[in-house]
């Protein structure tokens, strides 16, 4: 195997010792540049497994190097330095393709980590797209588009920030840049921040020592510290308390956490992928948001579609739960009628809902095949309401009014991921009444 190559760009002599030296207990060669012009000509004359640049150079800077090296090879991971508490330079260089980077004063062991998950990343590999292909299932151009995006987003160590609506698939997304990039090797971790009890939090992220506040028994690590060396998804990030915000910040930065009653940071490695179905930076202008941390987890945004944006793909993708949901030895047909009331459907829960309607019908169907009515999707149930009503000539009003208001519910209900008190918030309820009229509708 070839020895790898590195690339190290700075006009500080002490600090290019520091850094080949480091590089060459680690078996790796260096070729030293102290300006951007001969950075560039080293990037023309061969190719480098790794590059690590300064901010500030005399003729340019490490915006410029990323740059050139994204010219020349744009597999080849790319590093830059930053002055100490420099997030904005830091976060603009991430943006334009750099792999990760690294503060001054630069601590060897941070510097070792990030040169191991470059050298992860094999340039002659091709990713894994079989995975990707086979469960971001759809034909669609939004999602041809999103599979190339996350194939490129799984190369770098730059936040991403996953947006779309409740039921998109956010989490599948987070999973897949994890297991397409070096980290693959280590945990995924996720964590939902509207589940957790506000008080308990700070404990449940960074972790906490024993006997730190009553029903501390024993130390415990946190979640960044069980996703060391892996990727931490904190889906809902937006309903983090503010104080936490600012905790989480300093965590992000400083590539620290200090558990709950301990006196010291320890580092920790960890690439940070949030999600929200809630529109992040609206609630930074409403002051709900730390504006600081939202453009530190919003380095990149990668947006998933909503389902109704690729109604071609609802087939495909009914096909496939209902292979992976049923258990018997036949996988149940859609009839034509099941599959025009699911084109039709504008599903407000996504795919989400998609799963839930289909395992319903598998329970509903006689059979094997599962035709509209047994979809009992809310356009069938009022047609079908309707027929009735007709039928038997007597009047519906009461069933068509108590068939919307379950159909309201259920949507808010879906929109909110479940979540009572919110679904009340978005129907204007207090959340006894709204589960006064969910018992009364046999909705519990």
């Amino acid at each position: 195997m070839a020895t790898p190559l590195a690339l190290i760009v700075d006009d500080e002599p002490d600090i290019r010792e520091l850094i080949c030296i480091t590089l060459a207990r680690m078996g790796i060669d260096c070729i030293e540049a102290q300006t951007l012009a001969q950075a560039s000509a080293c990037l023309a004359a061969q190719s480098f497994d790794l590059c690590l640049t300064d901010m500030r150079l005399p003729d340019g800077s490490g915006m410029d190097v990323v740059r050139c090296v994204q010219a020349a090879s744009a597999s080849t991971p790319v590093a830059v330095i930053t002055a100490h508490g420099n997030v904005e330079l830091a976060v603009e260089a991430l943006k334009a393709g750099a792999f990760d980077f690294v503060s001054k004063p630069v601590e060897l062991k941070m510097l070792r980590t990030l040169v191991n998950s470059a050298l992860r990343l094999d340039p002659h590999e091709v990713a894994p797209s079989d995975d990707i292909e086979s469960r971001l299932i759809g034909d669609a151009p939004v999602m041809h588009d999103l599979r190339t995006r996350i194939r490129k987003l799984a190369r770098s160590q730059a936040p991403v920030y996953i947006s779309g609506e409740s039921g998109v698939g956010k989490e599948l997304v987070a999973q897949m840049i994890h297991a397409n990039g070096p980290r693959s090797g280590a945990r995924f971790v996720p964590v939902n921040c509207g589940a957790i009890s506000r008080d308990l939090i700070e404990s449940e992220l960074f972790g906490h020592k024993k006997g730190s506040f009553t029903g501390a028994f024993a130390d415990n690590l946190g979640l960044f510290q069980a996703a060391n060396g892996g990727t931490l998804f904190l889906d809902e990030v937006a309903e983090l308390p503010l104080p936490m915000q600012v905790k989480l910040l300093r965590a992000i930065q400083e590539k620290a956490v200090r558990p709950v009653g301990s006196n010291t940071e320890i580092p920790i490695d960890v690439r940070i992928l949030s999600a929200t179905h809630k529109d992040l930076g609206g609630l930074v202008q409403a002051e709900q948001f730390r504006q600081d941390l939202f453009y530190r987890v919003n380095v990149i945004e990668l947006k998933v579609p909503p389902l109704r944006e690729r109604s071609h793909d609802v087939e495909r993708l009914a096909k496939y739960i209902l292979g992976r949901t049923s258990d018997l030895e036949v996988t149940p047909e859609l009839a034509p009628s099941a599959l025009k009331a699911l084109r039709e459907y504008e599903f407000p829960g996504n795919v989400r809902e998609l799963e839930n309607v289909l395992e319903r019908a598998l329970t509903l169907c006689e059979g094997n095949v599962i035709d509209a009515f047994d979809l009992a999707l809310p356009s069938t149930l009022k047609a079908n309401s309707q027929v009735t009503g007709m039928a038997f000539g007597r009047e519906t009003l009461d069933d068509y009014l108590a068939q919307v208001e379950i159909e309201t519910i259920e949507s808010a209900m879906f929109k909110a991921d479940n979540n009572k008190t919110a679904a009340a918030g978005m129907l204007g309820l207090k959340l006894g009444a709204l589960r006064y009229r969910m018992q009364k509708l046999s909705l519990e």
